[in-house]
């Protein structure tokens, strides 16, 4: 089975480039987040619903093994169904074993990642499945009132959110998007602050032209610093990789550079979510001394996943129809109502703060000598756990 930081980086990789298909700006969200609260929902659902979130989470690859060893044991979907347990239990423990190593605080940046569950206090859950969420995804159940107070609700879960994410994420749940009818609402947060391991020096910042198009500018705050950093240039993309770490070097921010102007929309298609992996390793990366300008910036982005997680074949959670959360409740008609998702980062000379918060609703019914890595115009940076190779934070950047 692929590893968590595998699983985040192919969830990250896949969101974005659905997101970029209505979104010609900048991006920037958290695939740890997304991730875990897809996870939350996977032991309460059954059938089709829990065969399309599984795949979110394995590749091809795991799928036709699965396939092809029932068909040489000849037990056929039993096996299969035995198997695709086994996974999923696999899945679970990744991420309680990434939520623990998380927990292990340093006083060089903070990062802190919490679930909740919100529930409507008159609806029964299934003991098993709030053991199950509270043992993995270490995430309890709060209990509110949505039936006789569904606004004062939404207040409480957005203030709880804001509390989670140092007031950075603000308003998840936007007005009218809880009502009495909704029985659960599932959250999940994601907020960092960390310095650079060398920070930018404030004197060397400049006003610099950021290069949207080759004829379309604005002017930036460009940081400068000269240093040695983990390289590499990418000969068949035309493109460079640069990992800046922060202190401690528990986390770095990768940055994905092409050499064009104009360059980063022709070699995304040529991005695969292995190739990212294969890319920021150790044994790919090089030190080399870089002139590094990069501009100080802030992003700040708000999304509804749903039809986006339905185009990556996430369907039956969302449909009043098809949706089996019977693994949640023995109540029928339990189904996702939406699933959203706000992000913010800054970054600046010092370092870099990040935050992001998913919500989901349910309802009833290379030569020598220096390297320059010129940031002043669209690239991809993503911030990661180096550890277990886990994306927290996925972004493009192309309009200051």
């Amino acid at each position: 089975m692929d590893s968590f930081g595998v699983i985040s980086t192919r969830l990250g990789f896949d969101l974005f480039k659905e997101l970029k298909k209505t979104n010609d700006g900048n991006i920037f969200f958290s695939p740890v987040s997304v991730s875990t609260a897809i996870g939350m929902l996977l032991p309460g659902t059954r059938g089709a619903t829990a065969s399309q979130l599984q795949k979110v989470f394995h590749s091809e690859k795991d799928m036709k093994t699965s396939r092809i060893k029932a068909e040489e044991k000849e037990v056929g979907r039993l096996f299969v169904l035995i198997f695709e347990t086994e996974k999923t239990e696999a899945i679970h423990q990744q991420f309680q074993k990434f939520l623990t190593e998380i927990r292990k605080l340093t006083n060089d940046y903070e990062l802190n990642i919490t679930n909740r569950l919100f529930g409507e206090q008159t609806y029964l859950f299934l003991q098993k499945y709030l053991d199950y969420v509270e043992k993995y995804y270490h995430a309890s159940l709060e209990p509110v009132d949505f039936v006789n107070a569904a606004d004062e609700s939404r207040k409480k879960i957005n203030s709880w959110v804001e509390s989670q994410t140092n007031e950075k994420i603000k308003d998840l749940l936007p007005d009218g998007s809880i009502s009495s009818s909704t029985k659960l609402v599932l959250v999940n947060t994601v907020y960092f602050k960390g310095q650079w391991d060398r920070e930018f020096k404030k004197e060397n910042t400049k006003e610099e032209k950021f290069w949207m198009k080759k004829n379309t500018s604005k002017s930036v705050q460009m940081m400068t610093q000269s240093h040695s950093f983990s390289f590499a240039f990418l000969e068949d993309l035309q493109a460079k990789i640069l990992g800046i770490p922060y202190k401690n070097n528990d986390l770095s921010m990768f940055v994905l550079l092409p050499n064009d102007i104009d360059g980063l929309e022709k070699i995304i298609d040529k991005i695969s979510p292995e190739k990212l992996v294969e890319w920021t390793s150790p044994g790919h990366l090089e030190e080399r001394r870089v002139n590094l300008h990069l501009p100080r910036f802030e992003v700040e982005d708000s999304y509804d996943l749903e039809a986006v997680l339905v185009a990556m074949g996430m369907g039956d959670t969302f449909s009043e129809r098809k949706a089996d959360y019977s693994g949640m409740s023995s109540h029928s008609g339990l189904y996702a109502q939406k699933f959203l998702h706000s992000s913010f980062v800054a970054v600046t000379e010092e370092g870099t703060e990040a935050a992001a918060a998913t919500g989901l609703g349910f309802t009833v019914t290379s030569a020598p000598g220096h390297e320059n890595v010129h940031c002043n115009h669209p690239f991809l940076f993503f911030i990661r756990h180096n550890e277990s190779n886990s994306i927290l934070f996925f972004g493009r950047f192309s309009s200051p």
